[in-house]
This record gives structure tokens, sequence and C-alpha cells, in this order.
């Protein structure tokens, strides 16, 4: 999806051409309610309400896929692998992150090509956050 910008040919993010931060809203969002019933996921969240990490997540997200960049405004860098140093990431959680994620991707009925570019992400990103064998 392209447009013209004062005599320029641009480029829409994959944020803008995924309906920008309603998507990605209604995305973590229905990724939380899983992960608040899941006790495995559960428990590396130690604040009482999910709230807080739903809008970290969002907002990296959202910068990530080229809205705006409030999260680093925020929080600086994201520096993923190390904020996630203190908490036991193995296979098991990984997959169950990966499973809310995928209701809640399947439930924005994406283009295909829109879907599978926000999958191949999401897998990499749960694999790079993986740090306990087992």
């Amino acid at each position: 999806m392209n447009e013209i910008r004062r005599g320029t040919l641009q480029e829409q993010t994959f944020y803008e051409q995924v309906g920008g931060e309603e998507t990605f809203r209604r995305l973590v969002h229905r990724f939380y309610e899983g992960v608040a019933e899941d006790p495995e996921l559960r428990a590396m969240y130690p604040e009482e309400d999910l709230g807080p990490a739903e809008e970290r997540l969002r907002l990296f997200l959202i910068q990530y896929w080229g809205g705006p960049t409030t999260y680093s405004e925020r929080r600086g860098h994201p520096r993923l692998r190390m904020r996630h140093v203190p908490f036991r990431v193995d296979r098991a959680a990984h997959d169950a992150w990966l499973r809310h994620m995928r209701v809640a991707v399947d439930e924005l009925s994406l283009s295909p090509e829109h879907e599978q570019k926000l999958w191949n992400y999401l897998t990499y990103a749960a694999a790079s956050m993986v740090n306990t064998p087992g």
C-alpha cells in the first residue's frame, strides 16, 4: 500500500497496514486474557494486575512494527533478553506463550501475508527469550 505525500511515494508501515494501534491493542489484550488463565505463565508476572505488562508489550510491538516510539521514550532500549533474565523461560513457557499468542493472532483476521509476517516475528521472538534448558 503506497500513497503519495508531498510529491514522494512512501510505503505504509506494517503498523499502518494492519490497522494501527487498535489492532495491536486487540492482539495484546487477547494474549493477556490467555496469560491470566495460565498458571505457568501467570507466575512470570509479579504485578497483581497484568495491565502494566500488557501496556509494555503493546507499546513495544507498536514501535517494532513502525508506529509511535512511546516504548523507547518511556523505557529506553528494549533489551528484551536482559529484561527476561529474572524469569525461567524454558521450552514449556515458550510453547505456552506461543499458544496464547496464536489465539490472539487468529482473532485479528489479518490478511494471510500480514498474519505470516507477524507470526514469523513472534515465533522468532519467543525462541530468543528461552533462557533455561528443558
